[in-house]
């Protein structure tokens, strides 16, 4: 094979690595439990267990692309969800629609407000994004147990609980889909249009590559950083809102290790976790080959711990394919 042909291989092993592993899992996983996960019941509830998560995770690619890291997203899906569920509560006299919009509002400008906090201290003060979402993450689960008094905010629109667990005609499985599912769908479609086909995706790639040559070339480098953040709160705080209709309650306790699943997801996904690299298929790809894991182990009965041990592993795994890949590419 001529020097052409090896460079041919090396993309498409690059481009359908993920895509075949999370294939070779479903089969797997099929075998294994005797025909149990590919039953389509089951896959339905795969792509609900992925969804929040998955969501989230779309916005985290944009932030390990630029180089950066959020550890506080999961305190922040239970922070923004305890303060759409106070709104809702607190204005429990007016009609179900308007409850429901304060909730969501409110789920979102927290969401928003805090990933801007975030972004700003790390792009002006240029403080380490570990360290500031670090901090943000004990500052969000402190705040929610103290704006709830540590107890779950119920009294919501029984309207609310469509969102977290009910369903949406889908004409191409010809059956019911949840509706945390199209909202990660539409998701999905969304960011991948803004991740590759617009110029705040390509600013985000070339901040991620080499910060200093898009500094010269003239993008707003510490605005880049403070959108990606800013964008990541968003997406947490529509969540929060989700979660909650899903339990109709705010809990203080939601999100406890989703920051993991959601960096695994991404990391797995192909997302290089020395910035400039990663799309948002792969983000997709990685949620649900975490998702298809986690419930193939519960399907094998596979204890709690193991699991854990499991989803270490691939973190590690994807993170030496990636730094395989990288000197593959070099050469």
């Amino acid at each position: 094979m001529d020097g052409e042909g090896q460079r041919a291989v090396r993309r498409w092993l690059v481009a359908a690595r993920m895509p075949v592993i999370l294939l070779g899992l479903v089969v797997g996983s099929t075998i294994l439990t005797e025909g149990r996960f590919a039953q389509l019941d089951n896959l339905i509830n795969v792509l609900r267990q992925v969804s929040l998560e998955g969501l989230i995770a779309f916005g985290m690619t944009f932030i390990i692309v630029t180089g950066g890291i959020d550890l506080s997203v999961g305190s922040l899906v239970a922070l923004t969800g305890v303060a759409a569920a106070w709104a809702m509560q607190a204005t429990g006299a007016w009609p179900p629609v308007e409850r429901i919009a304060v909730g969501f509002a409110t789920g979102l400008a927290t969401g928003a407000a805090v990933g801007a906090f975030s972004g700003a201290a790390i792009a002006r003060f240029a403080i380490p994004p570990f360290i500031v979402t670090l901090a943000v993450m004990l500052i969000a689960r402190g705040a929610a147990f103290i704006l709830c008094e540590g107890q779950p905010v119920y009294d919501l629109p029984p309207e609310l609980m469509w969102w977290g667990r009910g369903f949406v005609w889908d004409s191409v499985l010809g059956r019911l889909l949840p509706t945390p599912v199209l909202v990660m769908l539409l998701g999905f479609g969304m960011f991948l249009v803004l991740f590759s086909r617009t110029v705040f995706g390509r600013s985000v790639i070339a901040v991620g590559s080499n910060e200093e040559a898009a500094y010269l070339a003239g993008i707003a480098v510490r605005w880049t950083k403070l959108r990606v953040y800013l964008l990541t709160g968003c997406l947490c705080g529509l969540a929060g809102v989700l979660h909650d209709a899903k339990l109709m309650a705010g809990d203080p306790k939601v999100g406890e290790l989703w920051e993991l699943n959601i960096i695994a997801a991404v990391v797995v996904g192909g997302t290089s976790l020395f910035g400039g690299r990663g799309t948002i298929m792969g983000t997709l790809v990685g949620a649900l080959i975490i998702g298809v894991l986690n419930n193939s182990l519960n399907l094998l009965h596979v204890e709690h711990f193991w699991q854990k041990i499991v989803l270490g592993g691939v973190i590690l795994a994807a993170s030496l394919l990636d730094s395989a890949l990288r000197r593959l590419e070099a050469n």
